[in-house]
């Protein structure tokens, strides 16, 4: 109901009825109980996955997150009273299309406010996982949340820390992937979540950085991750944006003239990351791409790099990578300026045009980035003499070390050649 308030497509529909799971289950012939403890069916119907709900009360949130006892109600009003937020405790009667609004659900929805149902301490305390949802929507419908149902977000800490990692790792990622994640954030900050679940995040407000730096290292940061949604980079980019300044408070230091400096922050960053992904239980493939991007963010190019710096700048980051890690980049020199203002403005469009012209050149001239590239292998080597183990993986690395400065010698004869040498030395 609220997306059609909002003028938007509604992606899926909830069905809340006043029969039981066994009656809507004795009218189809294909349901499954996927809850059937809190009254809830999914009815399969003409190529369409529905979810029946018996309208409900509930009580005794124990675990922070899930109704301890359910009890069925007499009337779709008393099921919206257990609802969240009053945008979301609207119904439409089908087939008759009345709409049932007890709490101004939709007078909230026109004044894009977030406002609980009822009691907001109540409401939190229930489901530890709605002042997130609350922080959440507020950055994906550009809304601001009532007062009163912010002021009450601290108060349900205790029942917030039970919510399980999956979960809000879920309502992170929809944060990240909103319009303006920033919104949240800063939401976040401000009635405490953020120190309560991203403390390190925290921890960088206040953290002054010189130079062209315009804002603290937290406010930097959100920023970057705000261009990256603006401009919509991928997930992974986001994720790095966040998060790849978020050592710095851990490694600043003041230097003999007095000015702060952040030496590599990077790995820091990688670090405290890391630890964030694994609590929060990120898919490997997900994190592992995130902190790759955080750890190889800082590289500075220079015109004077010979064409074998640049190849091993293709080698360390990964020629698949070098897309991810230019949006990075940019996001990272958006946020170090912000909006607004007379030098807030996006990064030129010529930003690092430099080095991918460099690097693009490269890749047309050259291959030879992995052991894969050269033009040798381990059976050619074991041809000439080359034994098999350790001293061979020598020989190879050292093969693909010579081709990198030299593509030119990336031939059989030549690494032949050079190979048979390297065996002789190390044969000694």
């Amino acid at each position: 109901m609220r997306d059609l308030f909002l003028g938007k497509k509604a992606q899926d529909w909830d069905l809340a009825t006043d029969a039981k799971p066994e009656e809507v289950t004795a009218i189809f012939r294909r349901v499954i109980p996927t809850g059937i403890k809190h009254g809830t069916v999914t009815v399969l119907y003409k190529g369409h996955s529905l979810e029946v709900t018996t309208f409900r009360t509930e009580s005794d949130y124990r675990d922070g997150r899930r109704p301890d006892k359910v009890l069925y109600a007499a009337t779709i009003e008393e099921d919206l009273s257990r609802r969240d937020f009053t945008m979301n405790a609207i119904a439409l009667e089908l087939p008759g299309g009345r709409i049932t609004d007890p709490f101004d659900g939709a007078g909230d929805i026109k004044r894009r406010v977030i406002r609980c149902v009822g009691k907001a301490d109540e409401r939190f305390n229930e489901d530890g996982l709605r002042p997130l949802r609350a922080v959440r929507f507020a950055s994906q419908l550009d809304f601001t949340v009532e007062d009163a149902t912010l002021a009450a977000i601290p108060g349900a800490s205790n029942t917030t820390v039970k919510v399980s990692p999956e979960r809000i790792r879920d309502e992170l990622d929809k944060i990240i992937s909103s319009p303006k994640p920033s919104t949240a954030f800063l939401l976040m900050e401000k009635a405490g979540l953020l120190a309560l679940l991203l403390p390190d995040l925290a921890a960088c407000r206040g953290v002054e950085q010189k130079g062209f730096h315009r804002f603290d290292v937290l406010d930097h940061s959100l920023l970057a991750c705000d261009y990256a949604a603006r401009c919509n980079f991928s997930h992974t980019v986001r994720l790095a944006a966040l998060f790849h300044d978020i050592g710095k408070p851990a490694v600043r230091k003041l230097d003999e003239s007095g000015i702060w400096t952040f030496y590599q922050h990077e790995q820091e960053s990688s670090r405290i990351a890391r630890k964030i992904f694994r609590q929060y239980r990120y898919p490997n493939a997900i994190s592992g791409a995130a902190l790759h991007l955080i750890e190889e963010h800082m590289f500075h190019y220079e015109d004077t790099w010979k064409d074998a710096a640049v190849r091993r700048f293709i080698i360390r980051t990964g020629e698949e990578t070098l897309p991810e890690l230019y949006d990075l980049r940019r996001a990272d020199a958006y946020g170090t300026t912000g909006s607004g203002g007379t030098t807030g403005v996006s990064p030129p469009a010529d930003f690092l045009l430099p080095l991918i012209n460099r690097v693009d050149a490269i890749l047309t001239q050259s291959r030879a980035f992995s052991l894969k590239d050269l033009a040798i292998t381990g059976k050619d080597l074991m041809a000439i003499g080359v034994p098999p183990g350790k001293r061979m993986g020598i020989i190879l690395n050292e093969l693909l070390e010579t081709v990198v400065d030299d593509p030119a010698l990336n031939t059989q004869e030549k690494l032949r050649e050079i190979a048979g040498k390297l065996n002789a030395r190390y044969g000694e």
